[in-house]
């Protein structure tokens, strides 16, 4: 059986944007206001300046934008993050991104290979698809191949023009 992919968070990101685009970040407009939220807002409009009245769209987000800032994470992350203590950790990048249409800042992570000595304030980055996680799935030893299980899939930022 193959392994599952499924979003981290439900309804944030798709792999097949409907205008064609490939992975991106999903938020919501406002049609009253037209501000744009990040995470999405299905409920009201978090603009305090909004007239109110307007309806809620999902919308496809910028698929680049430039780093606003970043930093690198030298320890292990609390829950709902899964990391094995009986692992050697790894260091992570962390990065702030603001986007390029909406001017909204969004945090990510970086991709796998990128690290802060890749990164620079005013970099154009690229939002892209990865994995947070893979669960085992069942082993041998429980009369199962060890193949199922679930892939958790995240966004992640890359310098525009680096390797997939």
């Amino acid at each position: 059986m193959a392994r599952t992919r499924t979003p981290v968070v439900s309804g944030w990101f798709t792999e097949d944007a409907p205008d064609g685009g490939g992975f991106r970040l999903l938020g919501t407009r406002c049609s009253a206001c037209t501000a744009v939220f990040f995470p999405r807002e299905d409920a009201y409009c978090r603009n305090p300046r909004c007239p109110g009245g307007g309806e809620l769209a999902e919308v496809p987000l910028s698929p680049r934008g430039r780093v606003w800032s970043y930093t690198d994470g030298r320890y292990r992350p609390p829950a709902p993050y899964v990391s094995d203590p009986a692992a050697p950790w790894e260091p992570y990048t962390l990065v702030a991104v603001e986007l390029a249409a909406e001017g909204m800042v969004v945090l990510g992570q970086a991709a796998p290979g990128v690290g802060v000595a890749d990164l620079a304030v005013g970099m154009e980055v690229e939002v892209v698809g990865g994995v947070l996680n893979e669960d085992a799935g069942t082993s041998e030893a429980s009369g199962t191949d060890g193949t199922d299980g679930t892939v958790w899939t995240t966004w992640q930022f890359r310098p525009v023009g680096g390797a997939e």
